[in-house]
């Protein structure tokens, strides 16, 4: 009896324990905090994840600044990595306990927007971004993951979270970059800044066979890195005049496509600056007040260049293209995972990853 009793008390507990669970909540500008939620169920066609990895984004600090607007209340984040914990009704080929990465896009794949391929306005516009936006998010322990069939893609068995983390967003945003601008073999390209995204727009620009790669980033640590994923050359804007310097790089004519990954207006013009005419320049930076169009380098609208911009692409097949990327050695991004926290510590890693201290470039979180 009384062994009967102590195994009721324990499933008791076991079944309380998921009713509520730890996840950031977010309550106004420079208003976060650890809080106990309810732990989502799976209704039709959705999933609840248990996140075993997750990270902080800069759009992230945007959001906890007060310079991206979303609800108070929600749970933030969006790059999950996990295990099953429940299924909802009507999906087919999961089991739980599969291991999964989750895009921080999660587009339904029926609409309009997603039939057109356009997969990240999904509903309307950003609409495909939806975690830790217009639904709770992904630093937390638990995730519900809508559109469950056409987001959840399974991860390789030899493949670690750590090597699948950063494909949720920064890989697969940094890589369009080059995707968007239609970069072709033997292309140039500057990309500007060189923090995650950027990193990653190097990356993506090697990946898609550039055949110089000019970075531009004063920091350091970021600069070396910077290297490492793939840049021929990196520039400190406050050593050397760039666009001057693109230019002697590139025998005056300027480069094929320029990526803008920091969102600033200096930044923007200064990637137009180094456009060849009938260049691209691919926009990834969050901009936040009023960007302005520089009419001289624009060549008065005459010059032919294109501007591009892209929301990262999600969807499970995108999520499974990058992994296989990873898979067979043609991409590794574990050296951006810097630092790493307990979730109960996200608060102490958003203040890091804010103030860009002790070299940090992505903070993982495990909850």
């Amino acid at each position: 009896m009384a062994t009967s009793t102590v195994a009721e008390e324990i499933s008791e507990r076991e079944s309380k324990s998921k009713e509520t669970m730890r996840a950031l909540v977010f309550h106004g500008p420079n208003r976060i905090g650890i809080e106990k939620v309810p732990v989502p169920r799976a209704g039709v066609g959705e999933a609840v994840l248990r996140i075993t990895l997750t990270t902080i984004c800069g759009t992230d600090i945007h959001i906890v600044k007060g310079e991206y607007k979303v609800r108070p209340g929600l749970v933030i984040g969006h790059e999950p990595v996990g295990v099953i914990h429940e299924l909802g009704a009507g999906l087919t080929g999961y089991k739980v306990g599969d291991r999964v990465l989750v895009g921080a896009i999660t587009p339904c794949g029926q609409c309009g927007s997603c039939l057109s391929g356009q997969w990240s306005q999904c509903g309307g516009p950003i609409g495909g971004w939806k975690f830790g936006n217009t639904i709770h998010g992904a630093q937390a322990e638990y995730l519900l993951v809508p559109n469950a069939q056409a987001n959840l893609a399974r991860i390789p068995d030899e493949l670690r979270d750590e090597q699948v983390v950063l494909l949720a967003d920064i890989a697969s945003t940094g890589i369009s970059a080059a995707e968007s601008a239609q970069l072709k073999i033997g292309d140039t390209a500057a990309v500007f800044a060189q923090g995650p995204i950027g990193l990653c727009a190097t990356a993506g620009a090697r990946l898609k066979g550039a055949s110089l790669i000019i970075g531009i980033e004063s920091d350091p640590s970021r600069a070396s890195m910077a290297r490492r994923m793939g840049a021929d050359v990196v520039l400190n804007f406050q050593e050397c005049d760039v666009v001057g310097e693109v230019l002697r790089l590139t025998d005056g004519k300027g480069v094929d496509v320029a990526i803008e990954a920091l969102g600033t207006q200096g930044t923007f013009e200064n990637a137009l600056r180094v456009l060849r005419p009938g260049g691209t320049l691919s926009s990834l930076g969050v901009y936040s007040g009023k960007l302005s169009l520089p009419v001289e380098p624009f060549a008065a609208g005459l010059g032919d260049h294109k501007i591009v911009t892209t929301l990262c692409p999600g969807g499970k097949e995108r999520m499974r293209r990058l992994m296989e990327m990873v898979r067979y050695g043609r991409l590794d991004l574990t050296p951006l995972l810097t630092h790493r926290f307990k979730l109960e510590q996200i608060t102490e890693a958003y203040k890091l990853f804010a103030e860009h201290r002790d070299g940090v470039l992505k903070v993982a979180i495990e909850p």
